[in-house]
């Protein structure tokens, strides 16, 4: 809650608008104090973009009222982020800034090396625990345009041990998504100080510019925290730059069309399922036991993505370090879906071929011919995108 009279947070605005709510389940909240009790649990399953909104709600109520706003209401989610990791957390940095300077031409853009990073945890805990997130798997791959995946980095992470009374939902949470286990684990685990050192040493800067990992917008939080909370207990000073991946690839979109497609159309299309079982996309161990949940293999996929649609457009020949040797081919009438037999689990991953093809356009005519790794190259108009 505030404690200037006239700003509110995120938080503030959140349990403002329960209110309504809890008064028809006829609970005594006469205002916002008395409601904050019965929407704690709510705020900490809300998801960050959720967060955001109330973030910006915030924003602007402040900026009516109180113009001189100081940092630390501005940048408050409600999360509480333990003292010791706020000054070794990795900077989620705004893309456009960051290379501003670095692409001058095309050539600048395929050379530019990309670090694509995600980090696995058994399960998100509420906001009152102080280790929201137990890292259990580390995946990065080191990409190019011009040269695809040159090298990938990937471990097992020794997690801490769950909260007191939070075991078995850590347990659930592994068992329907990366299904490895908190204990009794057969391979073996990387420590935190191992796995930061040698993530540092896999990303050493070249042509002296610092390494840039990117990830998934609504992952962010995770991976961002996860980094922060290994540094912390490590006692590693890390500098990590973190930017959104889909932030890349409207960059990457604007750099050559001149147009800025939606960042949430960009989100769906990364969804796709196209290279779930693909051979050598996800780690030995997720691909012996036909799981598909692999932090290796999010990564791998997401420079699949990008090599499929834009190397062609930028003028790069596609080869295996740019795509799986089998990539399936999916027609406009095809409905891809992910069934999770082990697990009892349906998961619907597509309802219609739209997001089996990664960064389509939405909307338009289709022409176009198959490559030798069966990408279809088509036409939307003035614009030539790459699609499956």
């Amino acid at each position: 809650m505030s404690k200037r009279r006239g700003s509110v947070s995120p938080f503030f605005c959140f349990v403002r608008d329960q209110l309504p709510e809890l008064r028809r389940q006829g609970l005594p909240v006469a205002r916002v104090a008395d409601a904050i009790p019965h929407c704690r649990q709510a705020w900490a399953l809300l998801t960050e973009e959720e967060k955001a909104a109330y973030l910006e709600k915030a924003r602007k109520w402040n900026g009516k009222n109180r113009p001189q706003k100081t940092e630390k209401e501005t940048h408050n989610l409600g999360d509480p982020v333990p003292a010791s990791l706020t000054k070794k957390m990795p900077s989620v940095t705004s893309l456009p800034d960051a290379f501003a300077m670095s692409w001058n031409n095309d050539q600048d853009v395929v050379a530019d090396i990309f670090y694509f990073l995600d980090i696995y945890s058994h399960g998100k805990l509420p906001a009152p625990c102080e280790q929201r997130f137990l890292p259990c798997e580390i995946g990065c791959v080191r990409y190019s345009l011009q040269d695809g995946i040159m090298a990938d980095f990937h471990h097992f992470i020794d997690p801490e041990a769950p909260p007191r009374g939070f075991r078995y939902h850590c347990q659930a949470a592994g068992a329907e998504t990366h299904k490895i286990p908190i204990s009794g684990f057969h391979l073996p685990r990387t420590c935190y100080a191992v796995v930061l050192q040698e993530l540092l040493e896999f990303a050493q800067p070249a042509r002296g510019f610092q390494p840039r990992f990117f990830c998934r917008f609504n992952d962010r939080f995770r991976i961002n925290w996860c980094l922060g909370r290994m540094a912390s207990v490590a006692g590693i000073e890390s500098h990590l730059q973190l930017f959104s991946v889909e932030d890349l690839i409207v960059e990457l979109y604007l750099k050559k069309y001149l147009k800025e497609p939606s960042k949430t159309w960009v989100s769906r299309k990364l969804d796709a399922c196209l290279w779930d079982f693909s051979s050598n996309t996800r780690c030995k161990w997720h691909e012996e036991n036909d799981i598909i949940c692999c932090a290796l293999a999010s990564c791998k996929k997401i420079a699949y993505c990008i090599s499929s649609s834009l190397a062609d457009v930028y003028g790069v020949p596609l080869t295996t370090a740019h795509l799986p040797l089998r990539v399936s081919h999916c027609d406009q009438s095809t409905s891809t879906r992910i069934v999770k037999l082990d697990a009892g689990f349906q998961k619907m991953k597509a309802e219609s071929s739209g997001y089996d093809r990664p960064f389509g356009s939405p909307s338009g005519s289709r022409c176009g011919v198959k490559t030798s790794l069966g990408v279809k190259e088509v036409s939307y108009g003035e614009e030539e995108l790459l699609h499956f």
